[in-house]
């Protein structure tokens, strides 16, 4: 809620009144919800976009000026207002409606002081009555990945449920209780004003609220990126496991290889990288990293019979390759779950 008041100045010999605001927040915060979530393809990639129903009550007390150092004959009480912070207006979907102490209006898009809240909408408000305001709305909006709430309550509860089974809970805060199973998540936050850095009311531009931000985000499963990631970070083991075995060849037998055949190698242990990559994209990671495989070991097994002149000797060469191409393949499962 927000309160204008004048604030007056002697200049040249005359008094000069500026206005500005005095910012209470609500007692209590309640906020009920349900994320309906989407996947949205582009070409080979995808993210996730969703829609989430909120219900949001909470409840103000009169607001107190004199712990302000404010006048009472210098507070504007009919200019008085209620603001709700949205980071994307582009989201909403259906006109929204406040009830205020029973009394239903429909909201005023934008926010006319930016020093708290830098987007949203706003409705003004009666503020000299009843000792408490009681605050009800309810929010259909849309949006990606990420749905985040502020800790404006002297006491805020949030609670969240979906059917994404892959949440990511971040923010200045965690839930308290969450449960996440096959049919998706529930979660639920109880946060009290002590567990942040700003009081229940202020002036001016003191404060950043966004600092107590908290809030879920929906996160895709393993995808091919990732496991291609992780595939490169054995990049170093698998080429120098490969030249280990030709060096023992090349030990053991007294056969010299040229440096340039370990150089040719090498580029084709690289070209299975840049080979899974191109093709994961298009026929999933799976069936990419078997086509990928077979075609570099085939092809390192068969210009090492050139090399090593005997065929044993590049089949022992080929079965390394596969077993290494196997336990690589192990840990993309453990990946995969968890």
């Amino acid at each position: 809620m927000a309160v204008p008041y004048g604030e007056f100045t002697k200049k040249n010999n005359e008094i000069i009144e500026t206005k500005k605001y005095a910012y209470f927040l609500p007692e209590e915060l309640n906020i009920t919800g349900e994320i309906n979530p989407e996947i949205r393809y582009r070409g080979i990639y995808k993210t996730i976009l969703y829609n989430s129903s909120l219900s949001i009550n909470e409840f103000f007390t009169q607001p107190v000026f004199t712990d302000l150092n404010i006048k009472e004959s210098d507070i504007y009480w009919d200019e008085a207002f209620i603001m709700v912070g949205v980071s994307d207006m582009r989201g909403i979907q259906n006109p929204v409606m406040i009830n205020w102490n029973n009394n239903g209006k429909y909201v005023n898009p934008g926010i006319l002081s930016d020093e708290v809240i830098p987007s949203g909408f706003h409705l003004g408000v009666e503020v000299q009555g009843p000792d408490t305001y009681r605050f009800e709305f309810d929010l259909d909006i849309n949006g990606s990945e990420t749905l985040n709430f502020t800790t404006l309550g002297k006491q805020t509860l949030v609670s969240l449920q979906s059917g994404w089974k892959n949440p990511g809970f971040e923010g200045a805060f965690l839930p308290d209780e969450r449960v996440i199973d096959e049919n998706g998540f529930e979660a639920k936050w109880k946060i009290l004003n002590l567990n942040r850095n700003y009081p229940q009311k202020w002036t001016g531009a003191k404060y950043k609220i966004e600092e107590s931000a908290f809030g879920v985000r929906l996160i895709l499963s393993v995808d091919q990126y990732q496991k291609t990631m992780r595939s490169i970070k054995y990049a170093i083991m698998f080429i120098a496991l490969t030249f280990m075995v030709f060096f023992f060849f090349e030990i053991l037998n007294k056969y010299r290889i040229h440096p340039i055949q370990y150089l040719l190698i090498g580029l084709a242990l690289c070209v299975f990288y840049i080979l899974l990559l191109s093709l994961s994209e298009h026929i999933g990671f799976n069936l990419a990293y078997l086509i990928g495989s077979i075609s570099i070991i085939t092809m390192i097994t068969v210009y090492s019979i050139s090399i090593l002149k005997k065929v044993g000797r590049s089949l022992i060469l080929s079965g390394v390759l596969s077993w290494l191409a196997c336990w690589i393949t192990s840990s993309f499962r453990r990946l995969a779950t968890g």
